[in-house]
């Protein structure tokens, strides 16, 4: 079976501020990085319907996002005129992925949409998120496919304060991430561990390189989600731990995030027939952006 890659044009039209980190061209980079791989299954992301956001949203939010227009949320946080359509889309391509997977269309996912999502508490946008993407699509699996258990991984350079906040009280999912620490938005210390010990943070120092990351992966989060035995694992794939990008200070080489997403799939061969949703966050620098996104769509393609 193959990988899809799920995008859509509109997710450009969600457009920020001259010089904001989380632009349009982040999408149009990691677009022309995969153009050049063969083999993809490459699908558009879906609308999703409001019944889709309220997994993890109250209506209030809903209401709120969707009536806002263009302009500031927060001094991070902004919405363009074609922002909500992208944020449907998001989500949307998130749930498209699920289906794919679970329908055995496809061995695993990669969705390339935008705004992301880790960030978006329950009733609060923040750090460029609108919607909680992948704590969506793991209410999702759960409720509309039957699953019993499902696992985030997040290796975004910040901590996924919003897919903690949203699934907090889950039992039926495991959330495990590492971040910097100290950065923002400060959550993700250690003993931030779930309503239910869903929930594992491994805070990482500045300056920590790839051969200390993956001591922790392998010692800490990769046994717990073993133990967990997930039927799905989703990802938050951020690329800004990259030792280029501009808004964080650890040291990860491209081969890195190859190396883990390699590891990624073996956890899910073993434990949930191979099936892994990624979806896109953040990575800033662009170059770095394309160049690891190509590095992580090619090891979901051997895995």
């Amino acid at each position: 079976m193959s990988t899809a890659l799920i995008t859509h044009p509109d997710c450009r039209n969600h457009v920020t501020p001259m010089g904001h980190p989380e632009q349009v061209a982040r999408l149009a980079e990691i677009e022309t990085a995969l153009a050049r791989i063969q083999g993809l299954d490459r699908r558009e992301a879906p609308l999703c319907s409001d019944e889709a956001i309220l997994r993890c949203h109250p209506q209030a939010y809903l209401d709120r996002i969707a009536g806002h227009g263009a302009g500031e949320l927060d001094a991070d946080t902004w919405m363009s005129e074609g922002s909500m359509q992208a944020a449907r889309r998001a989500v949307g391509g998130a749930l498209a992925a699920v289906d794919a997977v679970m329908a055995g269309e496809v061995k695993n996912a990669f969705v390339a949409c935008r705004p992301p999502g880790h960030h978006a508490e329950k009733a609060t946008p923040m750090g460029f998120c609108l919607f909680g993407n992948v704590s969506i699509a793991a209410k999702y699996a759960l409720d509309r496919h039957g699953l019993s258990r499902v696992a985030v991984i997040d290796f975004d350079v910040h901590h996924g304060n919003g897919t903690q906040d949203l699934l907090w009280d889950e039992a039926r999912a495991f959330v495990a991430t590492s971040q910097q620490m100290p950065l923002w938005p400060g959550t993700g210390r250690a003993d931030e561990r779930g309503g239910h010990d869903n929930v594992l943070n491994v805070p990482l120092a500045p300056g920590t390189g790839g051969a200390e990351m993956r001591g922790q992966y392998e010692n800490l989060i990769f046994p717990k989600v073993a133990a967990f035995a997930p039927e799905m694992i989703l990802v938050s794939a951020g690329f800004d731990a990259h030792a280029d990008d501009p808004l964080a200070n650890l040291n990860w080489l491209d081969d890195d995030f190859g190396w883990l997403t390699r590891r990624i799939c073996a956890l899910a061969g073993e434990h949930c027939e191979g099936r892994v949703v990624s979806v896109l966050e953040g990575g800033y620098d662009l170059d770095a952006l394309g160049r690891c996104a190509a590095v992580h769509v090619q090891a979901l393609m051997a895995g």
